[in-house]
């Protein structure tokens, strides 16, 4: 009689038990196969894929179970070089943990899937069990490792910001209304103003977290909710200050994935970009003259973002460009402008393999400032009181970024569509699963 069942082992752990001992083994049914004399289950775990075999008078009466069934097996671990990590299960026992699973819309025993993308994301409670799906999602956590640990060693602190809001961040931009018991309230787009405040109690404050926008895009490019990696920090000199910091913050991001992700890169064949340690900047009005755009052109079209980013490809080695110096007129109230020419803004946009990733600057410090600006903008600082009593009570020079989780993993990997990456997608479309 076999000993009492030993503890799990994981599918990657299997090749370090000594061939002979007791194993067992949790996870989904990954595929069957039956042979004349021999039969093989695939068992896949969080960590990989482990092969068991049974001979034709082990399997069950019922027969094998279905692919996607949960089970717990139990045998003996044996050496077979022809194995994943060289080893393999033998002798097993098989316990159902679910009932048999229904056939998956899509094989996810293949190596690749080749349904439509409305079939994954119809789906993704079950297409995200595919190796390659969860390759994806592997990479988008090791950024966000590696994002945390950069700022934590930098001195910064996480912070949580609320998602339910009386306002819009920005004057004029589209928000979802929320019934907040009788009153109006909206879902936040930004914790932009959370974070400023908190630049005055922390100096040094991060957050990741969802945000919402209610605007009609239907692109490859846009979500109408993503994780944004926020950041803010005091005692800065300009926005070149935050262009460095986002800069280390990038580069820490991919370390992170280079060292904890071998096995998705490989799998994805993702080539990792290059971000060096000062970024090539170009200011605004530079860039529409190098992409022959009109002078009064008020932003970047995707076509010139393309094309500025070959552009810094070949002149720099780089796969990001920062162009800095955007009008003020298309930035925020809370810009700080270029000191020696207030037409133009000390924020930037960081363009990563031609697309933009990020937006960041410096911000304005002081209040009188913040009542100016809003009062030319024709509105009444009253409604801005809560948000304005930081300054009234003294902030000091500062600036931040955000980066859109989704965008960056989609780039990274060169995802045709953003929704390939996000979990469970939002959209003008879709609002399910």
């Amino acid at each position: 009689m076999r000993s009492p069942t030993p503890a799990r082992t994981l599918a990657t752990h299997l090749s370090e038990v000594v061939p002979g001992d007791d194993v067992t083994l949790m996870g989904h049914v990954h595929r069957r196969r039956e042979l004349a004399r021999v039969a093989f289950l695939i068992i896949r775990d969080r960590t990989g894929l482990a092969q068991v075999v049974l001979r034709p008078e082990e399997v069950p009466d019922g027969g094998l179970p279905p692919e996607e069934t949960v089970v717990r097996i139990s045998g003996i671990a044996s050496a077979n070089a022809q194995a994943p990590g060289g080893r393999e299960v033998t002798a097993p026992e098989i316990e159902l943990l679910s009932e048999p699973a229904r056939p998956p819309v899509v094989e996810l025993w293949r190596p690749s899937l080749e349904a439509a993308l409305p079939t994954l994301l119809d789906n993704a409670a079950v297409t995200w069990r595919h190796l390659t799906q969860r390759a994806k999602w592997d990479i988008a956590a090791a950024s966000l490792r590696g994002f945390r640990q950069t700022l934590d060693r930098a001195g910064f602190t996480e912070v949580q910001t609320p998602k339910l809001v009386d306002s819009a961040t920005e004057s004029g931009a589209n928000v979802f209304p929320v019934d907040f018991f009788g009153r109006e309230a909206f879902l936040a787009q930004s914790p932009q103003f959370y974070k400023q405040q908190l630049v005055g109690v922390f100096e040094r404050v991060y957050e990741i977290g969802p945000v919402f926008r209610a605007e009609p895009h239907d692109t490859v490019r846009h979500l109408a909710q993503y994780v944004s990696l926020d950041v803010e920090f005091g005692f800065i000199q300009s926005h070149r200050d935050v262009l460095a910091l986002l800069g280390e913050v990038l580069r820490g991001m991919l370390e992170n994935i280079r060292t904890e992700s071998v096995d998705s890169l490989s799998l994805l064949n993702v080539a990792l970009p290059v971000i060096p340690d000062e970024i090539p900047t170009i200011h605004f009005r530079d860039a529409l003259r190098r992409v022959g755009a009109p002078d009064d052109e008020p932003d970047l079209s995707p076509a010139h973002e393309r094309a500025l980013g070959n552009w810094a490809k070949e002149e720099f080695g780089s796969d990001v460009l920062a162009v800095e110096g955007y009008p003020m007129s298309k930035r925020p109230f809370y810009t700080h402008p270029q000191p020696d020419d207030e037409r133009w803004s000390n924020s930037f946009d960081l363009l990563f393999r031609g697309l933009e990733l990020v937006t960041g600057g410096q911000r304005l410090h002081r209040h009188s400032e913040y009542v100016a600006a809003i009062e030319a903008r024709g509105e009444s600082p009253e409604a801005y009181e809560a948000y304005l009593q930081a300054f009234a009570h003294g902030m000091p020079p500062h600036g931040g970024f955000a980066i859109g989780l989704e965008r960056w993993v989609a780039r990274l990997i060169e995802a045709a569509n953003v929704r390939e990456v996000a979990l469970f997608p939002r959209d003008l479309h879709r609002l399910t699963p």
